[in-house]
């Protein structure tokens, strides 16, 4: 029987008359690789605000990591990751700086810090790089050690907030490489991103649109119930805003409901 880690029961979160979140369910399980869609305004920053114990629902339970959401959100902050669509790491501090800086964050002790500090310098080649400012490394390499650094404590889940935004392809599959390796080793990993092409890799997809989840599944069968070739089809298909539904469209014209992606990036 799979170990659920996330438990969403019927969540809403409201703004005033605005509803961010209907009633949302779902669960996550150990060592999967879930994938959150949608377009921006759907609903899914919001959620993981809450998930991650920055913002209280207004009604329904979540329970994450065995902490409810309501009630518990400091502990929850203590035994997940985090990374965030915008950098984390501190510019003006060396990647050694920065990685010891976040062990104590996440409460290591420091001999903890230090030898984690060796083992990560090591295992992403940086040994000769750890004095480095972390503004003088290209993105993609800022990137990657913001997951590494995400996983310093050894948490049982890692939210990643859209972290391929703006890298390249090769830095962006090489980064999918690392999230594949933790989850082998037991991390739950919950993805927001942009790129419909990243949703085939995810183990199961979470579709939102206007603040509801229209499709969850695994892209297989996604594309399977409805018929099409990939999660980016699926997506079209039933959570693309209309020029009738969304004034936005109507305004400004089809680049903002475009739908950003990246056909070079192929499954690893």
């Amino acid at each position: 029987m799979q170990n659920v880690v996330i438990s969403v029961n019927n969540l809403v979160k409201r703004f005033g008359n605005f509803i961010a979140n209907d009633h949302l369910t779902f669960e996550v399980y150990q060592g999967e690789i879930f994938g959150f869609l949608g377009a921006n305004g759907a609903g899914k920053t919001t959620a993981l605000r809450i998930l991650s114990g920055l913002s209280s629902p207004t009604s329904g339970e979540v329970v994450v990591a065995g902490f409810n959401a309501a009630r518990e959100p400091e502990q929850i902050k203590r035994n997940i990751g985090y990374m965030s669509q915008k950098f984390s790491l501190y510019e003006d501090l060396t990647i050694r700086e920065n990685i010891m800086l976040y062990g104590g964050i996440y409460g290591l002790k420091k001999d903890q810090i230090r030898k984690r500090t060796s083992e990560l310098l090591r295992k992403l080649r940086f040994e000769g790089y750890a004095d480095r400012l972390i503004g003088d490394l290209p993105l993609g390499v800022r990137q990657k050690l913001a997951f590494s650094v995400a996983l310093l404590h050894e948490p049982k889940i890692v939210f990643l907030d859209e972290p391929t935004g703006g890298v390249d392809p090769v830095t962006r599959r090489q980064f999918w490489e690392l999230i594949y390796e933790a989850s082998a080793g037991g991390v739950t990993l919950f993805v927001t991103t942009h790129y419909m092409d990243e949703a085939e890799y995810c183990d199961r997809v979470c579709i939102m649109n206007e603040g509801k989840i229209v499709a969850l599944d695994t892209p297989a069968r996604l594309k399977e119930t409805y018929h099409a070739h990939s999660v980016e089809e699926v997506f079209v298909k039933i959570a693309r805003p209309t020029a009738t539904h969304n004034p936005l469209h109507q305004m400004a014209g089809s680049s903002l409901t475009s739908l950003p992606g990246d056909s070079h990036l192929k499954r690893v």
